[in-house]
This record gives structure tokens, sequence and C-alpha cells, in this order.
């Protein structure tokens, strides 16, 4: 099995993660965890995470993600690599640009992991 079909297994594993604070986490669940929260853990790679969730139609072409930025475009599409890597965008080639877009399940186990658990029922 190939490094990036473990990662995608890996991937679809976390997505049923329970918050950390209620159930521990399996260790293939806390990879997954690790990876996503430390590819967020760059501010180029959060505002690019950003800029590609909350763009019209919900996804960006490149060539509109390289504005704004004090990095060299080769900089940005290795930040655009960690984040399709640890699975959080997926990208689409059509023609000479790659179109990014977010994936919400990826999103999601990422704030569920962090959900407080539920208080105690006290009667």
């Amino acid at each position: 099995m190939s490094r990036q079909s473990k990662l995608i297994e890996l991937v679809n594993d976390a997505a049923c993660c329970a918050p950390l604070a209620r159930d521990p986490l399996s260790a293939g669940q806390a990879d997954v965890l690790a990876r996503r929260f430390k590819a967020l853990g760059d501010p180029v790679r959060l505002r690019l995470l950003s800029m590609i969730a909350s763009h019209e139609g919900g996804e960006a072409c490149v060539c509109e993600l390289t504005v704004g930025f004090e990095v060299s475009g080769p900089t940005i599409s290795h930040h655009l690599k960690v984040l399709r890597e640890a699975g959080l965008i997926d990208g689409e080639r059509r023609g000479t640009w790659i179109y990014y877009r977010a994936l919400p399940d990826a999103l999601t186990a990422l704030s569920e992991a962090l959900l407080p658990a539920p208080a105690p029922v006290t009667a």
C-alpha cells in the first residue's frame, strides 16, 4: 500500500473521530489530526485554506491564490501541496490552471475533535 493510499485510509478513519475530550484517539486518528493541525500551523497555509473555503462557488483557481502574499509562486505551490497532502484540500487541473476546493469532511473532523466533553448531568 502506498503512502498516499495509507494517508487516505487514515483520513477516512479520522472523519469518524470522537472528540478527544470524550474518547482516546487511536494512533491512526492522532496521526491524521496532527498532520492536519500541523498544516494549519503556518499563517500562509491557514490564509490559503480560508481563501479557498470562502471563495464563491467553493473553489478557487491557483491564479487567484497568489495575490496578496509576500512569497513566490513556487512557495504558494508548496503550501498548497502541504494542505493537499494533509487531506484538507483537493485540486483539479483544468487546462493550464489547478482549481482547489476545501474538503468539508476534513474540516468537520478537525472541529469535532476539539469539542469539549459534555457537561455531567446533575440530578
